[in-house]
C-alpha cells in the first residue's frame, strides 16, 4: 500500500497562484510516477501533470506555460505550482500515485475554487 498525503489548495481570484504539494509514503518502488488530475463538477477526471521517476513531465494542453510539477528527489514529494489560475482550473485537484506495472494509489483529493 501507498499512502499519499496532500497539502495546499484553497481559492484565489483569477490570475492568481497556488501550490500543492503531495508526499508518498509506504510501499514505495523505485521507478514510478506521480502526479496530479482533476474533476470538474460534471466532468470526468483528468489529467493535469505528470512527473517520473527518472523527472519526466507530462502535461495537459490546458495547463502548459502556467502550472509546474516538479518533485524532491529521494523524498517522493511532487509540488505543482500553479499560476494564473483561471476560473476553468476550478476542480478537486487528486494526487496520483502509479508504479511501473501500473498499479495505481490515490490521494483523497482538494478543492480549488478560482473566482473571476
Amino acid at each position: 500500500q501507498v499512502q499519499l498525503v496532500e497539502s495546499g489548495g484553497g481559492s484565489v481570484q483569477s490570475g492568481g497562484s497556488l501550490r500543492l504539494s503531495c508526499a508518498a509514503s509506504g510501499n514505495i518502488v523505485s521507478v514510478n510516477a506521480m502526479g496530479y488530475y482533476r474533476q470538474a463538477p460534471g466532468k470526468e477526471r483528468e489529467l493535469v501533470a505528470t512527473i517520473t521517476s527518472g523527472g519526466v513531465t507530462n502535461y495537459a494542453e490546458s495547463v502548459k506555460g502556467r502550472f509546474t510539477i516538479s518533485r524532491e528527489s529521494g523524498k517522493n514529494t511532487v509540488y505543482l505550482q500553479m499560476n494564473s489560475l483561471e476560473p476553468e482550473d476550478t476542480a478537486v485537484y487528486y494526487c496520483n500515485y502509479r508504479r511501473w506495472n501500473g498499479v495505481t494509489y490515490w490521494g483523497e483529493g482538494t478543492l480549488i475554487t478560482v473566482s473571476s
